[in-house]
């Protein structure tokens, strides 16, 4: 028989471990908004209020709240419950780190239907762990405490977090001042953005999910899209579907590629600068990285290629499964991810013509040359008409034989003619004669002949 023993981690030293797990107010928020929206929310209010040390964030929601054996399940530190395929959640940390990242204390209060007259409501305290260093939560006393807590929910069931001394969130133990509270107003600002941008696809109502709308301080988020696609010059290319395997689990990655207008193309001057997001034109170029419609990932072309100029209208919308979370290596606070390496080379090679197109597209070329652009992952399948113009497949030569390259990927059929033009189209003046050569060749040993 093995002798055990048990060994409980000391409480203060490893909650104070997990305030630096890696959020930012920002992620820190939007982590709340995502267990709101995993309740059944379709409306989520954000309260900040600067007033020094009693400065406070309070985030409620009208989802379908908790009783008090799950609000204290809740509150535990890697909570106990079995998340569906699809949840937003995925740890069992999310409330915890990300609002002790930011405060030293946090309440949570709930109230569902059948608990009209009594709204449960606990608090972590880092200042009681200190004293006790024992996993212990305790109820809020103060009346001014519970009105703030109790107030959201008076008409309608759900849950509210309140953020207490915010330390972490200002940079000051004292937050008193004109500095103090000048940053509070910027990093309300950023918020703003930052939801804007992760959540645009409930904001939106582009989910299968009930429709989500946000407020900041009583004004309601807009959606921020990053793709423009209520821009007419905007070009949405064909989707993809990259197939993926790890540790027994199979399935899709959906892509989708966008090449947005240059700023002449805008319909106005204030729709390109939205465009250009929160960190600005050549930072947010690559991917767009999505995790059951919430965005990860906003820009950059993880390690594939680097950020240029000339390749900046290129954005590229990345769909996976929360079941692939391994194969992506998410972290905690959701807002890292590394493409899977068994899948890079493919993704590079999908991507590969969307991206040129948009350096086309930038450096000005004509758009006949950006129409006619064909390619494995995009060439168009003919339609009726075009087949009746073209003649039957028997009428074609031989030349024109279709062929299909696959990736893994899910992709249309192009002909050899289209591949030659486009290659000699896209080769130096010294290439083309060896390009030409090739084919020749090709033909040769396909079918017996040079045309």
């Amino acid at each position: 028989m093995v002798n055990v023993q048990e060994v409980i981690p000391s409480a203060k030293r490893l909650i104070k471990s997990l305030r630096d797990i890696g959020y930012d107010f920002s992620t820190a928020v939007a982590d709340l908004v995502d267990n709101s929206i995993e309740a059944g929310a379709t409306r989520i209010d954000i309260l900040v209020e600067f007033d020094g040390d009693n400065s406070f964030v309070r985030i409620s929601d009208n989802g379908k709240g908790m009783t008090v054996d799950e609000l204290k399940e809740a509150m535990r530190y890697g909570s106990e419950r079995t998340y569906n395929e699809e949840d937003l959640g995925k740890f069992g940390l999310g409330l915890k780190t990300a609002s002790m990242s930011q405060c030293q204390c946090f309440h949570v209060a709930s109230r569902t239907m059948e608990e009209i007259n009594f709204i449960p409501a606990f608090c972590w305290d880092l200042a009681h762990i200190e004293k006790t260093n024992k996993w212990e939560i305790i109820e809020p006393k103060s009346k001014e405490i519970l009105t703030l807590l109790r107030e959201p929910l008076n008409e309608h069931k759900g849950t509210v977090v309140l953020w207490q001394k915010v330390d972490r969130m200002l940079g000051f133990k004292h937050p008193y001042g004109e500095p103090a509270r000048k940053k509070l107003i910027s990093m309300c600002r950023e918020l703003e953005g930052y939801l804007a941008m992760v959540f645009h696809k409930f904001l939106a109502h582009e989910t299968s999910r009930e429709p989500l709308e946000i407020y900041l301080n009583f004004n309601k988020i807009e959606p921020w899209d990053p793709f423009a696609r209520d821009e007419p010059e905007t070009k949405e290319l064909s989707s993809l579907s990259v197939k993926l395997s790890h540790e027994g689990v199979k399935g899709k990655i959906l892509l989708k590629p966008y090449i947005l207008p240059t700023k002449e193309g805008f319909s106005s001057p204030d729709k390109f600068k939205r465009a250009s997001g929160p960190a600005n034109w050549n930072q947010q170029q690559g991917f767009y990285i999505y995790r059951a419609d919430r965005m990860i990932q906003s820009g950059g072309w993880c390690g594939i290629r680097t950020r240029d100029e000339h390749t900046k209208l290129s954005r590229i919308e990345l769909n996976f499964s929360p079941m692939f979370d391994n194969a992506f290596k998410i972290n905690v606070a959701k807002m890292r991810v590394q493409l899977p390496i068994q899948i890079k080379d493919t993704i590079d090679q999908a991507i590969g013509v969307a991206v040129r197109l948009a350096r086309e597209h930038y450096d000005g070329k004509k758009k006949s040359s950006f129409k006619q652009s064909v390619h494995p992952t995009y060439a168009a399948q003919p339609s009726e008409t075009d087949k009746k113009e073209s003649g039957s497949d028997s009428d074609k030569s031989a030349s024109s034989k279709s062929f299909s390259t696959s990736y893994g990927i899910e992709t249309p059929k192009f002909s050899l003619d289209e591949i030659e033009e486009k290659a000699i189209n896209i080769s130096t003046e010294q290439e083309k004669p060896i390009i030409k050569q090739v084919f020749q060749r090709l033909r040769k040993d396909l079918f017996g002949k040079d045309k």
